[in-house]
């Protein structure tokens, strides 16, 4: 039975106020990063693209990118960083300390990480409506959706951190499951150029196909029964994992 109260928006605010001490060097990343891709696939390899499904090449990666970063934010926060602060800080001791439990801290830490892949998104957006890659208003939903898309890349990294022996071990995750993901989920060319199997594998395994469909639906204006499936898929693989990391997690903290 997973155990929540109102104290959990105490580690939330533990972590916000970190961010802030670092606002700088956060803040950099998602303006620079849309602009890079943007500008060396968009408009240089997009040169000898005409156009995806009709659509031009940098309207096409333009939500891929929001999703990727996204994925990168919520799942390096709560995989290196909070294996720092579980392991080599005792921030999770400290804390566990006080009236706030095992529960509200990895909840805390876990929507702390769909935060920030929030963050991302709200600061990517003003630069892809610079380059005019995006549709507005609709784009604006970009960064609700972003908090859900971060809570399950958030959720699915503290089930890493809590089974991983040491820090070094979290580069299999990050090689295995995040790099794949970031080719093979539809973010810089369509997912139906892929073998039936890949493909398939891809809708049923890889959360971020599913997160770069429903932006590619938000930045387009133009929704479809698909990303019905899609924001279905994404709903129940958070809840689950959700309450699959507090479960490890608890089981790791509690000796």
């Amino acid at each position: 039975m997973v155990e929540i109260s109102s104290r959990v928006w105490s580690v939330w605010r533990r972590n916000w106020d970190a961010f802030l001490r670092t606002y700088r060097v956060n803040f950099i990343p998602p303006f620079v990063e849309p602009v890079l891709y943007l500008l060396a696939l968009g408009f240089g390899l997009g040169t000898y693209i005409e156009a995806v499904d009709g659509i031009p090449y940098p309207v096409f990666i333009a939500p891929a990118l929001v999703s990727i970063s996204v994925m990168y934010s919520a799942f390096f926060e709560c995989t290196y960083s909070s294996y720092v602060r579980m392991y080599y800080q005792k921030t999770f001791d400290a804390i566990i300390a006080t009236p706030v439990s095992i529960d509200e801290v990895i909840a805390g830490e876990m929507l702390w990480g769909a935060t920030r892949g929030m963050i991302y998104a709200a600061l990517m957006l003003p630069v892809l409506v610079i380059f005019d890659v995006v549709a507005m208003p609709s784009s604006l939903l970009l960064i609700p959706f972003a908090f859900l898309a971060g809570l399950l890349f958030a959720a699915i990294a503290m089930c890493f951190t809590a089974i991983t022996p040491s820090i070094d071990a979290l580069n299999y995750p990050s090689f295995l499951f995040i790099t794949p993901m970031f080719l093979f989920s539809g973010t810089f060319f369509p997912l139906d150029l892929l073998p039936q199997p890949v493909q398939y594998f891809a809708l049923a395994a890889l959360p971020l196909t599913h997160i770069v469909s429903v932006n590619r639906a938000i930045t387009l204006a133009a929704f479809s029964p698909i990303n019905l499936f899609s924001l279905a898929w994404i709903a129940v693989a958070t809840l689950l994992f959700f309450l699959l990391a507090i479960r490890l997690m608890r089981r790791r903290l509690i000796v």
